[in-house]
């Protein structure tokens, strides 16, 4: 989960003519990549034939 703290730091860096829409997709971007280096680091990843797997319907 993004902090509080994150956000504001963000903010700082990110240029100052966003759209508010522009500024959730970063906040949102940046959350997603928190949760993969978290699951990641705690061993809640897939092999590459369990992703084969999982994504078998998709990749057709």
């Amino acid at each position: 989960m993004i902090t509080k703290t994150q956000l504001i730091s963000s903010l700082d860096i990110l240029p100052d003519n966003l759209t508010i829409e522009q500024v959730i997709d970063h906040w949102v971007f940046v959350d997603k990549v928190q949760k993969g280096v978290y699951d990641s680091n705690n061993g809640k990843i897939y092999t590459v034939d369990e992703a084969k797997e999982k994504l078998k319907k998709w990749l057709k």
